[in-house]
């Protein structure tokens, strides 16, 4: 989109996306009537819907639609419209991904289009947020506020996102293509090795660039993304990018989804010439054009303010009873409060659990960012949100509005902060019930002082496609079941070690067992007792497992994976009152 290169004003940039953005909703809206009257076919009605980021769940005649957000960056009416399409469509709720993204469920088809409407609002798309396309770019959410970073990245997810959307070269590639962008902070976090093209903030000789990998990726076969560029000049990221997504649309496998992704390109044709297609490619772009790297982001789009509104003071909060000596408190600022590189100003981070909010609780976030923030709410890739330029002199004051909301928990990145995807709770493919179990293991790990053990994640994935990151998780589940007397049991793949080791290398978990879903707390706290109790001195938790070895660890919960005697609770999945059972449609993650 945005052809013209004459388009240059802001009004005419936003006046012709907010047009096609329009007119594809409408586009939608004509496809899925003619789907209802049973002219389309669900195959012919099933790309339609992807591309507009509305998937199909387990439930019958509902479905799940998920809202991207550039970078993890919303502004505070955003947020306000977030709520408001949950009110609306959404029985008052919503969802957090690992991408950055907010996701409804339990959609009604003939509401979609009005639901599309009404994100549009506010520049908020459902486009390409599903299907095989670029997805939504992620980021650090706090980029620009840490210390020790190269630059604030956040413009450049904004372009990024803006030239690949309704771009005709990514709307039907061989499956989906992620990116992300790393500010360079010691405190920022994406896994970048895990994306199909990742860019790393530097400067070299003056000059702001990026650090580029390609050909990463989770799933059931991960991969770790490989070098491209040691400096790329930011003037030619989007032709960079285009060159990359170039050769993964010619050659990427096509006929089977299972291998479609850039990471299999990589293995089997060999990084020298991957390397070598992309250089020809972005040769080609450079001499005769290519896709247009934008001039002019719309308003609210990724965040975008183009008049940065005042900071809140926080002087409007009461302080709601909170006291002097409150041990929750201390606890919170411990785990949920870092200082920005601004002086005198903190980040907030908002515990959620699972990702799952209220409207009520995203109504009170917006409007808490305004009184004493920035205006934005941040979304962070471990489901939680940020509140940034909060006066440090405020804390309390912020803590005890959170606390009204049921928002106030501490923990914020450590052990008890459980990652999930929303599995069985809606997902044609999942097996078992991921969002439960991680408020399980929240509960059952949440007595552990020791630090070390503290600051390990637990990530959780409802199937082996790793929507929850299971492979990168200190402790890492993924569902599946076993028969049991003739009967399902829901089980999980335990695995552990996965993440950074200590020279900021990402590490996938090593596979361990595959463990009753009513055992994993047992299981877990074995294997946190053993290493509190024989680590060395200064051993990380991953050196702990790789010195063990993978047959230590299954000795070690054998008697779990294959009990003498099943109890009968153990039939059931976590948070259900019946018998466990597969459910499986047909997946579309993979789409």
């Amino acid at each position: 989109m945005l052809q013209d290169p004459n388009l240059v004003t802001r009004q005419a940039v936003e006046t012709e996306f907010d047009a096609t953005v329009r007119a594809d909703i409408e586009k939608f809206r004509a496809a899925a009537t003619s789907y209802m009257a049973g002219e389309l076919t669900d195959d012919e009605f099933r790309a339609q819907r992807l591309r507009r980021g509305v998937y199909s769940q387990r439930q019958l005649g509902v479905h799940m639609i998920r809202t991207k957000v550039p970078g993890g960056i919303l502004t505070a009416d955003q947020m306000d419209n977030l709520a408001e399409v949950s009110e609306l469509f959404a029985d008052n709720k919503g969802h957090l991904t690992t991408r950055q993204n907010m996701q409804y469920h339990f959609i009604p088809l003939p509401k979609v289009a009005d639901l599309l409407h009404k994100l549009a609002d506010a520049r908020l798309t459902t486009r390409e947020a599903c299907y095989n396309t670029v997805r939504n770019v992620t980021a650090s959410p706090l980029s620009g506020l840490l210390a020790g970073e190269a630059f604030d990245v956040q413009p450049h997810v904004r372009m990024v996102s803006l030239a690949f959307l309704h771009n005709e070269l990514t709307d039907s590639l061989p499956r989906k293509f992620k990116i992300a962008f790393f500010s360079g902070g010691k405190q920022d976090d994406m896994a970048l090795a895990i994306h199909d093209f990742g860019a790393t903030a530097v400067i070299r000789d003056g000059q702001r660039g990026f650090r580029t990998v390609i050909g990463g990726g989770l799933g059931p076969l991960p991969n770790e993304a490989a070098l491209l560029d040691e400096f790329l000049p930011e003037d030619k990221l989007v032709a960079r990018i285009e060159a990359v997504i170039m050769l993964f649309s010619q050659y990427g496998n096509r006929k089977n989804k299972n291998k479609a992704r850039l990471k299999f390109v990589l293995r089997e044709r060999g990084l020298e010439w991957v390397k070598e297609t992309i250089e020809a490619n972005y040769a080609g772009i450079l001499a005769n054009g290519g896709t247009r790297t934008p001039e002019i982001v719309p308003e609210n789009f990724g965040g975008y303010q183009s008049v940065t509104p005042p900071l809140g003071d926080g002087g409007q909060l009461p302080i709601l009873g909170a006291t002097p000596v409150d041990p929750d408190f201390d606890r919170w600022l411990e785990s949920n409060v870092r200082e920005q590189k601004q002086p005198g100003y903190a980040i907030v981070t908002v515990l959620v659990p699972q990702g799952n909010m209220t409207a009520r609780q995203m109504r009170s976030l917006a409007q808490l960012s305004r009184d004493a923030g920035d205006s934005i709410v941040r979304v962070d890739i471990d489901q939680n949100l940020h509140l940034a330029f909060i006066p440090v002199h405020n804390l309390r004051r912020v803590y005890a509005a959170l606390r009204v909301h049921e928002l106030s928990g501490s923990g914020a990145g450590e052990l008890v902060d459980t990652v999930s995807c929303p599995g069985g709770y809606s997902c044609n493919l999942a097996l078992t019930k991921s969002m439960n179990l991680g408020a399980a293991l929240s509960e059952a790990l949440a007595d552990y002082k020791d630090k070390q053990v503290r600051a390990l994640s637990v990530k959780i994935s409802g199937c082996p496609n790793s929507c929850g990151q299971h492979w990168i998780g200190s402790l890492g589940f993924y569902g599946n079941s076993r028969k049991v007397e003739g009967k399902e049991v829901p089980y999980y793949q335990m695995m552990l070690g996965g993440g950074y080791d200590r020279d900021g290398m990402l590490r996938f978990g090593l596979a361990i067992s595959s463990l009753p879903a009513k055992l994993i707390p047992v299981a877990s706290r074995r294997v946190l007792d053993h290493f509190i109790e024989n680590r060395t001195d200064g051993e990380t938790f991953r050196e702990y497992v790789v010195r063990h070895k993978v047959e230590f660890f299954r000795a070690m919960v054998a008697d779990l994976a294959k009990p003498a005697q099943y109890n009968a609770e153990w039939f059931m999945d976590w948070g259900d009152d019946s018998k466990f059972s597969l459910q499986l449609g047909r997946g579309e993650c993979a789409s």
